[in-house]
């Protein structure tokens, strides 16, 4: 996998990580200020959930460098011709 190619697979699963951590531990505000959206999270933790994207991004991506390094599943065996 060229340099190039792996950020680019870093990103993709960055982002749909972050989307899935999104929605952890979201309260909603009891008493909303007028204006607010009460659905709104009282305490977003963003900082918290990014790092807890970019953790589990990085062992996600070595999972799918090792398999995409090594072969482990190749369109070849598939009968995919590129």
């Amino acid at each position: 996998m060229n340099p190039v190619s792996a950020v680019v697979v870093f990103i993709v699963i960055w982002w749909l990580v972050l989307f899935m951590v999104l929605p952890w531990g979201v309260r909603r505000t009891e008493t909303p200020e007028p204006g607010h959206d009460p659905g709104a999270p009282a305490k977003p933790m963003l900082w918290r959930k990014a790092a807890a994207t970019t953790a589990i991004s990085v062992v996600l991506f070595a999972i799918v460098y090792v398999v995409v390094e090594y072969e482990l599943i190749s369109l070849r065996d598939l009968g995919v011709d590129l």
